[in-house]
């Protein structure tokens, strides 16, 4: 069993797939790590649409790129497709943002999207989350409500270059202590 630090430093955001299927026993098991993931007051804001349907994964694939801006041209590698909504959350968190002036599902989702990326790389997959959408087409693709919306697309699969070296800021960089 690798430790969390392993687990930190293998995943990557990876833009290249393999025509290998993901098996439904990995895909259960990051879904679960994902309905374990704590949100403020436990609102869980959030659904996740499973989008492994070849045509439909293709369509989505479209509706993330931009052949003018060179953004996303890899997605429609990737086999399977987790298309994350936002969803109301409860009162608690709801009352606590307002007074705090703060989108608490933002930070959510975030929390949302860490674990399943590295739920995915330690089974063993690749992954990477797309923000660049076109939110529109695939709430209607998906004919997901219009009061909803689509935070971020994540991609599932094998895989098809090496791991790279992750090239980071240094812990000095990052880290005070006490004061900015």
């Amino acid at each position: 069993m690798q430790s969390f630090l392993e687990l930190a430093e293998k995943r990557q955001s990876d833009r290249m797939y393999n025509d290998q299927p993901v098996e439904k026993e990995k895909l259960e098991r990051i879904l679960e790590a994902a309905r374990l993931s704590p949100s403020a007051c436990n609102g869980q804001p959030w659904k996740i649409i499973v989008v492994d349907n070849f045509e439909l994964k293709n369509k989505i694939a479209d509706a993330t790129s931009s052949k003018a801006l060179g953004f996303n041209h890899f997605t429609k590698q990737a086999p399977i497709h987790l298309v994350i909504v936002e969803e109301s959350t409860n009162f608690s968190s709801k009352i606590g943002g307002l007074i705090k002036r703060r989108h608490y599902p933002d930070t959510d989702l975030g929390i949302l999207a860490s674990h399943i990326t590295l739920a995915a790389t330690d089974e063993g997959l690749g992954s990477c989350v797309i923000g660049w959408l076109n939110e529109k087409k695939v709430r209607k693709l998906l004919k997901i409500p219009a009061s909803r919306r689509v935070a971020l697309l994540i991609l599932l699969g094998y895989p098809k270059a090496a791991h790279r070296e992750k090239i980071r800021k240094s812990i000095t960089d990052i880290v005070s202590y006490n004061i900015y």
